[in-house]
């Protein structure tokens, strides 16, 4: 069902419509309204550019939680590193080669642990978010 509409156009616009709808072999009405349609009904750049802002706003949100893992891991790390340099003293020149030895056994622990760790357990995010969930109890 057509609704019939009164519009008023500077005269050169009514002018370039008549030419238009003349070369084209079509009503002016049609002409308007295919106008009308085009610019009422989002195209299909229009729909890529919503789908594509909603992937970079979600990809923002993963980087901000990536940001913040990445700096709960700097602090753990320089947490560690100032505690172990001030906790442990210098070895006298005799032990060292017994501390190396025992040192390589445990970092082959850690990284076994590790790799479990990886495959199965609780992250550290998890687990760091229930600590503060439970008051550190």
């Amino acid at each position: 069902m057509n609704v019939k509409r009164t519009f008023r156009l500077p005269a050169q616009l009514a002018d370039d419509l008549a030419r238009h709808a003349k070369r084209r072999g079509v009503t002016q009405g049609l002409v308007l309204a295919t106008a009308l349609q085009s610019i009422l009904t989002p195209d299909d750049t229009e729909r890529i550019e919503a789908a594509f802002s909603r992937r970079m706003d979600k990809l923002a949100r993963q980087l901000d939680k990536l940001d913040y893992h990445v700096e709960v891991t700097n602090e753990a790390l320089a947490l560690f590193v100032r505690f172990w340099l001030t906790a442990n003293p210098p070895l006298p020149d005799a032990a060292l080669a017994a501390a190396k030895a025992k040192g390589n056994e445990r970092y082959e622990g850690f990284v076994e642990v590790l790799a479990r760790k990886l495959e199965a357990g609780p992250r550290l995010a998890e687990e760091l978010r229930r600590d503060v969930d439970t008051g550190g109890a």
